[in-house]
């Protein structure tokens, strides 16, 4: 596939002058606004039970115009980038500033530090190599387990380009690549069915995803999880004690304790967190980063949707809450500098505080010394589904793999679990940090007001107490 010529709006499709001139129109009297234009070209080429179940290519561009005062935005989008549609939306946009009267809000800092490369991963490999290779995945996995009776495999890569205009003339580009591999196995034996899934990718390239070295490994993990699902017996239900493993199982914490963290949520103080800055609000030890500064990670931004520079921030520190992610009108409604976390899906939509790497650092407890601490609970290691309300920060989360303990012995893997609480009663039950943090392996994705973006998390291996285990009763 031929690399296509770098996006440059202002040379090929709406003059510089003449756009800025329009956005300037636009954010007279507001407080903020911006010019967001974006090229995105994504491949998916999915392998189900035997057959190519999924091929396609999507490309498509466009813009989104902003105008900003106090608590209003104003948003217009066209996947038609020309001046005659930029003159429809300064009409649009404007009606959020009204008679005006604001004071139109500093420059982002520039930078000149970025976390991944600009090369379009989609060109990486042809597309007979591809088909192959998830074909190779599907014979390799099968051949492992004679009861392997379906293999799902999904091969993904995308390269977003975006420039962003601000009022004040400068504009900021930034070129971000993605790429991923999903496997998945289901196993059959005496009529019973289990499966087990894997993912990985990054901001980076889609060669070392598919080589025959990483993937087998890919499907060797997507087999083990199975194998281990077809021997589970089912949970316990009751409150006790709950190890949780390092990396991936950071999406509880993602979920339970980031969200609530997002500045429009206690700015508007619908979060269970709101007021509580500078208060201990998670046990001693617990120190908790947003880092969007990770080379190469799925949740890494050189720059936020809104041109500020990624930045490394620490919202807990040692239990006591010191920051909020903040985007650039939350920040301002709320006195205090933006984080870089203003994202948004796409040129369709306007930005809002998002998470990118969202991760707890380590501590100083062996792994194994946590899980033998644990009289009567559970280990969860990795998760599925979740969903918590922001407003009392309570959660329910599926386990995919999880392991009956007893008097600090790990035994039979379970089945049908899910852990069930609220962020800040947890984060004060968390008794043992270990010293194994880890991220994940970077399949993740984040919705939030029909907004999805990819993210990261991560954590060390901990000893949570008193949650709860819905399952079969003991």
């Amino acid at each position: 596939m031929t690399k296509p010529a770098p996006f440059s709006p202002f040379e090929t499709l709406v003059d510089q002058k003449t756009a800025l001139s329009l956005l300037q129109q636009a954010v007279s009297g507001a407080d903020d606004g911006e010019l967001f234009l974006e090229r995105r070209r994504s491949e998916v080429l999915s392998y189900d039970d035997g057959r190519v179940r999924t091929a396609s290519y999507n490309a498509s561009e466009g813009f989104g115009l902003r105008a900003v005062r106090g608590e209003t935005a104003g948003y217009a989008h066209s996947t038609e980038i020309s001046e005659s549609a930029l003159r429809r939306a300064v009409e649009t946009a404007r009606l959020a500033v009204g008679d005006g009267g604001g004071t139109l809000a500093d420059t982002p800092k520039s930078s000149n530090r970025k976390f991944y490369g600009d090369d379009d991963p989609i060109t990486e490999a042809t597309f007979p190599v591809k088909i192959d290779t998830l074909q190779d995945i599907d014979a390799y996995a099968r051949g492992l387990d004679a009861r392997v009776v379906q293999v799902s495999a999904t091969i993904a890569a995308s390269l977003q380009e975006v420039v962003i205009l601000r009022p004040e003339g400068t504009s900021v580009t930034d070129t971000r690549p993605m790429a991923r591999l999903n496997v998945s196995v289901i196993l059959e034996e005496n009529g019973r069915r289990e499966s087990g899934g894997v993912g990985a990718g990054g901001r980076h390239g889609l060669s070392d995803l598919i080589k025959p070295e990483f993937w087998k490994s890919q499907v060797q993990e997507a087999l083990r999880i199975a194998q281990v699902n077809l021997k589970a017996i089912p949970a316990p239900a009751g409150v006790m004690d709950v190890a949780l493993g390092n990396g991936w199982p950071g999406i509880l914490l993602h979920e339970a304790i980031g969200h609530g963290l997002e500045g429009d949520f206690n700015r508007k103080k619908s979060s269970a967190f709101a007021g509580l800055m500078g208060q201990r609000i998670a046990a001693p030890g617990v120190t908790v980063l947003d880092d969007g500064t990770i080379p190469d990670r799925r949740g890494s931004l050189t720059v936020d949707d809104e041109g500020t520079p990624s930045a490394k921030n620490v919202l807990i520190d040692d239990g006591i809450l010191v920051g909020y992610m903040q985007d650039r009108q939350n920040a301002r409604l709320m006195g205090v500098e933006p984080t870089g976390n203003g994202r948004r899906e796409s040129y369709a939509h306007a930005p809002m505080p998002r998470m990118t790497n969202t991760y707890m650092l380590g501590g100083n407890a062996e792994p194994e010394s946590i899980v033998a601490d644990v009289k009567d609970g559970i280990y969860a290691v990795g998760f599925g589904g979740g969903q918590v309300d922001i407003t009392n920060g309570k959660f329910v989360f599926s386990c995919t793999e999880a392991y009956r303990v007893k008097n600090g012995k790990v035994g039979d893997p379970i089945k049908g679990a899910t852990l069930i609480g609220d962020g800040a009663t947890a984060l004060r039950q968390i008794r043992a940090i270990g010293n194994d943090m880890a991220l994940d392996p970077g399949m993740g994705n984040c919705g939030k007001a029909g907004q999805w973006v990819p993210v990261g998390v991560g954590q060390p291996t901990l000893l949570i107490g008193g949650l709860t285990v819905g399952g079969a009763a003991a």
